[in-house]
């Protein structure tokens, strides 16, 4: 899917500090039907905002935020960026350094499971959970003095683990709610993704299928398509997305390298005949591919040599489409 397509739907942005979980973390936020895709947390400023991002959140990482070259936010990301920020582990720790609250080694370190005391109950974090909850913990630093405007909401035995300043939509767990360790996690990531950032549970096969399938049809109009098969999934998949937006109007093309199995090529055209709609095109160029290949030995070379020929192939056949009726009577004895 295109970046252009990708800004359709409501996004969530991952900055990833190195966290072990962070694609954990982005699996959880596309259960909800919501769209995400993680960056490195150095990720220059401009592809963040690019997305115009419904929501931001800050992983985990093995770092203590007080080291010399911890990772940190750049270019004043918390300025620019116009929508709700969730920290987590690591995340809430840099977000507490940032922002003037401090952060310090602690001699209690939490590892592994522990109990924790929901504060605040009316914080929209928590909101429907209830007073305590199984969390689970991964880190040896602790919040020891929040940034002005914000508010403890959540604890454990040893120290406070969440926080937040409801007039900036700036929120933090200490806690790991991406990990199935923290049953009620989900929750959590529903409140902040859904209820706090407003996103729309809308990112779903069906309504990727369609928004693509209208925006093929406004692109194309009444213009002619032809495309390149492989006999792979990636491309059968385009063709197949174009043909339910324009129909008859695309013809596809797949061509025999002469480097495929004995059988090969008609099998694909034979099921490309037997399960889709599509208008396919077989093209025979082995003996094309093969001179090309004679007497090449450096695999490099092949891959190259191979591409070069496939779109000379395709570029010939393509020559003969000039409307959506061309296709019908133009294809000499080569074709299938």
């Amino acid at each position: 899917m295109t970046t252009h397509s990708i800004a359709k739907y409501d996004t969530i942005v991952i900055l990833d500090f190195g966290s072990q979980y962070t694609q954990l973390i982005a699996r959880r936020i596309r259960e909800l039907n919501v769209y995400c895709q993680i960056y490195p947390y150095n990720a220059p400023i401009s592809h963040v905002l690019e997305l115009n991002p419904t929501g931001l959140i800050l992983s985990g990482g093995p770092s203590s935020v007080y080291d010399l070259g911890a990772p940190r936010l750049t270019n004043n990301l918390l300025e620019q960026v116009k929508c709700p920020v969730l920290g987590i582990c690591y995340g809430f720790q840099l977000l507490t350094v940032e922002l003037g609250g401090e952060v310090n080694p602690s001699q209690n370190k939490e590892y592994g499971y522990a109990r924790l005391t929901i504060t605040e109950q009316s914080s929209p974090l928590f909101k429907g959970l209830p007073n305590e909850i199984d969390a689970w913990l991964s880190h040896g630093d602790y919040v020891t003095t929040l940034p002005a405007g914000f508010r403890s909401t959540a604890r454990t035995a040893n120290a406070l683990n969440a926080f937040e300043n409801l007039n900036r939509g700036l929120f933090g767990v200490q806690f790991h709610p991406e990990v199935a360790h923290t049953p009620l996690g989900i929750e959590i990531l529903r409140n902040f993704v859904l209820n706090i950032c407003g996103a729309h549970a809308d990112w779903t096969p069906s309504s990727i299928i369609e928004r693509e399938v209208n925006a093929i049809r406004s692109r194309v109009q009444n213009k002619s398509v032809i495309c390149a098969l492989s006999g792979g999934v990636d491309s059968t998949v385009a063709a197949s997305l174009v043909h339910r937006a324009i129909g008859k109007k695309q013809s596809c093309v797949f061509v025999d390298t002469g480097l495929m199995r004995e059988g090969e090529f008609e099998s694909i055209i034979n099921l490309f005949k037997q399960f889709t709609d599509l208008n396919v095109h077989g093209v025979r160029a082995g003996e094309r591919f093969l001179s090309a290949l004679a007497g090449v030995t450096d695999p490099e070379q092949k891959r190259r040599i191979i591409g070069q020929v496939f779109i000379e192939v395709f570029e010939n056949e393509a020559a003969h489409f000039g409307d959506p009726e061309c296709c019908k009577n133009n294809w000499g004895n080569n074709r299938i």
